[in-house]
């Protein structure tokens, strides 16, 4: 049975922090393969055109075979949920042992999610604690807890464990403030993304 993770996200722009999260999963759970979706119409947030984040995550991704980047939001009608990227990935995929990729925060937020006691229980989530956060492991093991106690009322169970990665503080929301404030991106994402971002004029306003 092959072991692949779906990581999810606006990834608007990727960047240094979202690599590194996924080499730490392909290392420290023996993943075969990492499938990266970004989000068509995430239901949360504004962000820029899906061909811009889908071009600049290509490119930052094109270096690792065990990265593929999957169009499967694209078929989707509406808001980008994670319950139809799952079903219509392990369509796919079959015989596939599933995982998840979430940052602490997102994964605070999983009781919330559409038809989660459907998804919860299909994948191993993967958690990536908070950039350059002041909380120990034993505290974000603490809030996985009790995300794991709250699903397990909606009568839904599920695995789940944090991945040890090096904190750097770098998120998209920054690259993007740096953009905007005119200020160099380099080191932050990949040069490619770098040279795209700069080539399309990308976050400037």
């Amino acid at each position: 049975m092959r072991q692949i993770a779906i990581f999810g996200g606006t990834f608007d722009p990727v960047h240094f922090g979202h690599l590194i999260v996924a080499e730490t999963a392909l290392l420290q759970t023996n993943l075969e393969q990492i499938i990266w979706v970004p989000s068509l119409n995430p239901p949360h947030k504004q962000a820029a055109l899906f061909e811009h984040r889908l071009e600049m995550l290509q490119k930052a991704t094109t270096d690792n075979p065990a990265f593929t980047v999957s169009l499967v939001d694209v078929n989707c009608n509406g808001n980008s949920y994670a319950i139809n990227t799952f079903l219509e990935l392990s369509t796919l995929y079959i015989n596939t042992h599933w995982y998840w990729i979430v940052g602490l925060d997102t994964f605070q937020t999983l009781p919330r999610w559409y038809r989660i006691a459907e998804l919860a229980q299909q994948c191993d989530w993967l958690i990536a604690p908070r950039p350059l956060s002041s909380q120990t492991i034993n505290e974000s093991e603490l809030i996985c807890k009790q995300v794991e106690q709250n699903l397990t009322q909606q009568l839904s169970s599920i695995h789940w464990q944090l991945l040890h990665i090096p904190l750097v503080g770098i998120s998209s929301s920054l690259v993007r403030k740096r953009c905007r404030d005119r200020q160099s991106i380099r080191y932050l994402v990949p040069e490619s993304v770098r040279a795209y971002i700069a080539k399309h004029n990308l976050y400037q306003e």
